[in-house]
């Protein structure tokens, strides 16, 4: 399991020991494995690049506590949905090449094992009208990731966050016609898969929103992790927000047992660090 973890929380576990343990013995009781750490720009500062000691003890001390540590790029806070933009490309792509400069820089120990990217150009107000533009724009920014990667040797594992609904969106890319999704796993080493529903089964359900994107990476040599929402929503059926945490590790479970034969199954990763205390603070019974 992994769970993303986003500006302050990690820039808490960065600074503060305290936070940091704390942090890792929740992790550690609920069998998370997988930090998506935030690594950009918060607040004005960039500690990655101004304190990078400070990313060396905390990944050094995830690893040595038997967790991996992947960079989470891209936020809400920097409007990070623009970087498919042409003109925001630079800023994109400044933002990978400070993880992997990083990478270079530091021990083995203290090397993040992969980067998750969160760059979502739905969520832009032109993106009724110029969606397969700004789609081809997604793919292409991808493209020059993975070529950063490459040109770096570096081995660490880089993904992005989709939503499930890109399988329903064909498109015209680099002279083949596809799924949006299936561009997607083509260029990336594993996808973050937004599949956030409150049950396992049905048509509208975990399962069959995650078969399609999981069978195509299986033959391709990928991984899909399936995404799952625990923060409030409008949408009761998008959140497990409104269930229980029992409730949730049943439709896991299902989820689980329909995948767990395929080989690009990479398990779950939870959406995020403080909501998901939150709401498990919330169902623990009151002294």
């Amino acid at each position: 399991r992994a769970v993303w973890t986003w500006e302050k929380e990690s820039y808490a576990m960065l600074e503060d020991v305290n936070a940091a343990d704390d942090a890792i013995d929740f992790l550690r009781s609920k069998n998370i494995r997988t930090v998506y750490l935030y690594a950009d720009a918060f607040q004005g500062r960039i500690l990655i690049e101004s304190r990078p000691e400070l990313y060396r003890q905390l990944v050094r001390r995830l690893h040595r506590e038997g967790l991996h540590a992947y960079a989470l790029l891209g936020s809400a806070y920097l409007n990070t949905e623009e970087y498919v933009l042409p003109e925001r490309r630079q800023a994109a792509l400044a933002m990978f090449q400070r993880v992997l400069t990083y990478n270079t820089l530091v021990n083995p120990d203290e090397r993040f094992d992969g980067a998750n990217l969160d760059i979502e150009p739905h969520i832009l107000a032109q993106w009724p009208e110029q969606k397969n533009q700004l789609l081809a724009q997604f793919l292409a920014l991808g493209q020059a990731f993975m070529q950063l990667k490459k040109a770096s040797g570096q081995s660490l594992l880089v993904g992005p966050a989709i939503p499930f609904w890109l399988d329903g969106i064909a498109l015209e890319w680099n002279g083949r016609n596809k799924p949006v999704s299936e561009h997607v796993i083509d260029i990336y080493d594993y996808v973050a898969l937004m599949d956030y529903r409150d049950h396992a089964g049905g048509g509208d359900g975990i399962i069959a929103h995650a078969k399609d994107e999981m069978a195509y990476a299986g033959r391709h040599s990928r991984k899909v992790v399936i995404g799952v929402e625990v923060t409030p929503n409008e949408l009761l059926k998008v959140s497990f927000n409104h269930l229980t945490e029992p409730d949730m590790e049943r439709e896991l479970a299902l989820t689980e047992k329909a995948f767990q034969g395929q080989q690009a199954f990479a398990g779950f990763a939870i959406h995020h660090y403080r909501g998901y205390r939150v709401w498990l603070e919330r169902e623990r019974p009151q002294d």
